[in-house]
């Protein structure tokens, strides 16, 4: 089934008061913490104008692992974090609540 077929056929599910799982509902939650993990990253890399191969350089990564992050297909530890942030030059910030979480990244001001 084709993807714009499948978001319809979801969304009327839950419009005719269908709910997911618990299980399915964490999946989600933590599917999107990581896309909002890559998007930040991704948007922050072209920013400063840096190719992957780059900014693996600036954050003593491979290319392969910002793909990895890029394309939300990595969980990254506490300290991979730590070095994407100075890569990007920026601070990583990353709140997670209850129901929500957020991740924005702040850059550094130039000296």
């Amino acid at each position: 089934m084709e993807h714009s077929r499948w978001k319809l056929a979801r969304e009327r599910k839950l419009t005719e008061g269908c709910t997911e799982s618990p299980e399915v509902d964490l999946e989600r939650q933590e599917h999107r913490l990581s896309m909002a993990l890559a998007k930040v990253v991704y948007d922050r890399r072209v920013e400063l104008g840096l190719s992957q191969s780059e900014l693996a350089m600036r954050a003593g990564l491979t290319q392969g692992k910002i793909s990895r992050i890029e394309g939300s297909d990595a969980v990254p530890t506490l300290p991979l974090l730590a070095k994407l942030a100075k890569g990007l030059d920026a601070s990583l910030n990353i709140a997670i609540d209850v129901h929500d979480a957020q991740v924005t990244l702040s850059a550094h001001k130039a000296a």
